[in-house]
């Protein structure tokens, strides 16, 4: 399987402090050889979470962002703010063209909000990947290497629950597919939902 995800197929001991993980599910990962495993042996306990975490700190950081912005768009809500679709699009610009000038925008975009949705936390998570986490001018303050994953996993997560909580399962596979996608090098799109206000 690592194989065909070569974008999974990372060591999993760092990443394993990152992950918050209880007894058992560490004893899932224990001795999987990369990510990937990781991932899978977790989603076939059913610790969706820890998988969805698993994946968000795994991927490389523009394809982890990504993958926020497809999960995001796999659950769309009407009641979600303008602001909050201004950072999806802005961390989506980010993806595309992951300049300084992209990164700072998707900040921008989500302190413009009240920061509760998965559109705000991909944004967030274009802006933690790497360069400056104080104003421009100032010293330069690198934001933590594991933040990224951080605001992805919450993303994911929190697209997961969104409007109908109980599909938080049948989206959590759907969205670890769309990982694996990304991993193989494919787009991750997921078909969205029907629109629910």
């Amino acid at each position: 399987m690592s194989q065909a995800l070569p974008k999974l197929s990372v060591p999993l001991p760092p990443l394993i402090p990152r992950l918050e993980l209880d007894a058992p599910a560490t004893e899932i990962v224990a001795g999987k050889p990369d990510a990937a495993a990781g991932i899978l042996a977790l989603a076939e306990a059913h610790r969706f979470p820890e998988a969805i975490r698993l994946a968000a700190h795994a991927l490389p950081k523009r394809e982890a962002v990504w993958w926020a912005c497809m999960c995001a768009r796999a659950v769309p809500d009407l009641r979600v703010p303008e602001a909050d679709m201004k950072a999806l699009a802005a961390a989506e610009a980010w993806v595309r063209r992951p300049d300084e000038a992209n990164r700072r925008a998707a900040m921008a975009a989500a302190q413009a909000t009240k920061m509760q949705t998965p559109e705000v936390w991909a944004a967030v998570g274009a802006f933690w990947s790497g360069g400056s986490m104080a104003p421009e001018g100032q010293p330069v303050v690198p934001p933590g290497e594991h933040l990224t994953g951080v605001a992805v996993a919450g993303a994911v997560v929190l697209a997961a629950v969104r409007l109908r909580p109980e599909r938080a399962d049948e989206r959590f596979a759907r969205f670890l597919e769309s990982a694996r996608d990304i991993a193989a090098g494919g787009a991750g799109r997921i078909e969205p939902e029907r629109m629910e206000n």
